[in-house]
């Protein structure tokens, strides 16, 4: 059975606001120093798959730019186009739907397009190993990250009893907890932060679609009979915009959990979902003083804190704890425990109708 790669890349990074914009994401950046994050998502799962074999799901604004910048390394045929945003659910039966249509069958790989991991090596080893249970089995499979520390920005998984194959069973989903609750799932020894990978057949996920979400099945149906057809993006334009927006987790891993069918495999891959600007620490590293400093950044006597330059000179003074981000249009601050909050300000701006600077 064929494997095929999936890199799920219509986000908006709004945390990562005021660099990253409604049509420059965090997933068209270089937040690395190496090379823009969609397209070190696709080098890592080259390990994997075949580039032939690697699709991309992404939305009509971003569409340009993300095949422009994969261009060599993606099939042009394979980057998929969302008409409108509805959430992870849409994004992989979109992908799942044309696998299957057009390629009999395979085992999909889906990763988000914005996350960093470390250690490549060992990446490659896991999936491999998903990859291998998922071709035997009509189970959903996910990977687990070991917590580093008690992390209230991750969801968690709790899992169970091992498996001859090798992974875990998965007995729930959880939320983003508070302060003391990540303490006692860190503590247990039972949980693992949700990365946000999934392995499984793409006809074994349709199935899950048809069980646990009718609806939205039924609608992909609909495009699926139109795929390779003269009407093929009449109706996912038309069809689309009638899909229930609701996550892959929400709507299907959950239930499939209390069934019993979804599997984990915990991995230590040095992974971050790089999720807001306190983390670009871990791609940038920071000095003696813990500050991240990016660009023509002065800092005197401050701690703590993340300084991204674009052009200006940012020259910080006694600060602590602060992020300070500057781009040609714009300027943002906010304390560095409140980096999660910056898409409070997109969303201020977008009533304000400031799509000048979103």
């Amino acid at each position: 059975m064929n494997t095929y790669g999936v890199i799920m890349a219509g986000g908006s990074g709004t945390r990562f606001w005021p660099l990253s914009r409604g049509n420059t994401p965090k997933q068209l950046l270089n937040l690395t120093g190496k090379d823009l994050m969609i397209n070190e998502a696709v080098d890592r799962l080259s390990y994997i798959v075949d580039n032939e074999d690697i699709f991309i799901v992404t939305n009509s604004a971003q569409q340009r730019a993300i095949a422009g910048a994969t261009r060599g390394s993606v099939r042009g045929d394979h980057i998929l186009t969302e008409p409108v945003a509805r959430n992870t659910a849409a994004c992989i039966g979109y992908a799942a739907m044309e696998i299957v249509k057009k390629y009999s069958d395979g085992v999909m790989v889906i990763t988000p397009a914005d996350h960093f991991i470390k250690d490549t090596a060992s990446f490659t080893r896991i999936l491999n190993k998903a990859v291998r249970i998922a071709e035997t089995e009509d189970k959903l499979m996910t990977i687990g990250i070991t917590p580093a520390y008690a992390a209230t920005g991750f969801g968690y998984i709790r899992s169970g009893d091992e498996t001859p194959g090798g992974a875990r069973t998965v007995r729930e989903f959880k939320e983003k907890p508070d302060r003391d609750t990540a303490q006692v799932y860190l503590g247990s020894g039972e949980y693992l932060w949700n990365s946000g990978l999934f392995i499984w057949k793409a006809s074994t996920i349709l199935e899950r679609f048809k069980r646990f979400i009718p609806d939205i099945y039924s609608e992909l149906e609909r495009i699926g009979e139109a795929m390779g057809t003269d009407s093929e993006r009449e109706v996912i334009e038309t069809v689309y915009k009638e899909i229930r927006s609701i996550s892959v987790d929400y709507g299907v891993m959950e239930p499939s959990a209390a069934a019993g069918d979804v599997l984990v495999i915990p991995a230590e891959i040095g992974w971050n979902d790089v999720g807001s600007w306190d983390m670009l620490e871990i791609l940038q590293g920071s000095d003696e003083k813990g500050n991240v400093k990016v660009g023509d950044v002065v800092a005197v006597n401050t701690e703590d804190s993340v300084l991204f330059s674009s052009k200006k000179l940012v020259a910080a003074v006694d600060v602590r704890g602060l992020v300070v981000v500057e781009t040609p249009d714009a300027i943002m601050v906010c304390p560095k425990d409140k980096v999660q909050d910056v898409k409070l300000i997109v969303e201020e701006l977008a009533r304000r109708k400031r799509s000048d600077i979103l």
